[in-house]
């Protein structure tokens, strides 16, 4: 019998379901899980006093003000255009939760926004369910998700999500967690490295043209440690681009790492997927304090969101979006922290 450890009601949801948080140990690394959202909601390392990502002290600010602060989005994270797609030649409208526009991280009441439920909590490891049923957002089939967060070895966080569905339909979500590896007001004192030869060129609405645009020679050029405060046409880059790191999933490989030059933090991530969203945090603007009451402005935190590239599924040469019964989609991520 899989043992179960104790869990504290963290919050309420506004129809009076209980939010559970739970706290697991290992490899140098205590994290506090709550089931709204599959949100880590707290990570810390031993001899590093801050916190390794944003969030909040207290549950009622999640639902209120969260940039997907520690969240699973999903069933579709990050953007598809117009909210349209054609899958086996039937048309699909979803719900356009971003500006009336665009199609975002799942829609409104997206994965990331409800409440999963425990199935298994020992000392090292917690996993998480929820069913997307039929329809919701428009998205066809009931589709489950689980996800398994594992601390271990040394300083390892691992994320394993997996989804199947009764329906072929889009399945891609991915750990949305902002990192700040030293505590500091913003993250731009961080050096990071990016394996991608490649990014997506977006329009105004931040969805991909379709280009796959090399980084040599541009401000997206992160193939070797580099600084995050980068100017691009003398103001400071804005990064919000998913890295095209393969045109398919693939065995697990380091793909990021980043570094802070201030607390000596390093944070290796290594990832079966072929993109990784790259969000430098810089719409951040949060009214109410942080963890520890920090303030959470521009550049607080920045997010290496792994999945599968935005709006695949409108694009012919992009990775596979679709899930079809019968299979299981695994996307596993490992978020490694070590301090010199």
């Amino acid at each position: 019998m899989t043992e179960m450890l104790e869990r504290e009601v963290f919050g309420r949801t506004k129809t009076s379901e209980p939010v559970y948080r739970v706290e697991i140990r290992g490899g140098g690394l205590t994290a506090k899980i709550m089931t709204w959202g599959a949100v880590i909601q707290d990570l810390r390392l031993d001899g590093h006093d801050a916190p390794l990502l944003l969030g909040f002290d207290d549950f009622d600010s999640y639902p209120a003000h969260s940039a997907y602060f520690g969240a699973t989005p999903g069933r579709c994270a990050n953007r598809i255009g117009d909210g349209k797609f054609v899958l086996d030649g039937k048309a699909f409208q979803l719900d356009l939760n971003e500006n009336g526009v665009t199609h975002l991280h799942g829609g409104r009441d997206n994965l990331a926004q409800r409440n999963w439920t425990i199935v298994e909590h020992t000392a090292d490891q917690v996993v998480l369910t929820i069913v997307d049923p039929d329809g919701r957002a428009g998205y066809p089939g009931n589709c489950i998700v689980q996800v398994t967060y594992r601390v271990h070895g040394d300083g390892e966080f691992s994320v394993v999500y997996e989804s199947t569905s009764d329906q072929p339909t889009l399945a891609n979500v991915c750990q949305h967690a902002y990192f700040n590896l030293d505590g500091r007001e913003d993250a731009l004192g961080h050096d990071i490295m990016i394996a991608a030869d490649g990014y997506l060129v977006t329009n105004e609405r931040q969805i991909p043209t379709g280009e796959v645009r090399p980084v040599a020679g541009t401000a997206f050029d992160f193939r070797e440690m580099s600084p995050m405060k980068r100017f691009d046409g003398g103001e400071q880059a804005l990064y919000d681009h998913n890295f095209c790191l393969s045109s398919e999933r693939t065995a697990k490989r380091s793909v990021a790492l980043a570094r802070s030059l201030h607390s000596g933090v390093s944070l290796e991530v290594r990832t079966t997927e072929p993109g990784v969203q790259f969000y430098a945090g810089f719409k951040l603007d949060t009214p109410v304090p942080g963890i520890g009451g920090h303030k959470y402005g521009p550049f607080a935190g920045f997010c290496l969101e792994t999945q599968i590239w935005p709006d695949a599924i409108n694009h012919e040469a992009f990775p596979n979006a679709v899930l079809r019964p019968g299979e299981v989609l695994r996307q596993e991520t490992d978020y490694i922290f070590s301090k010199n």
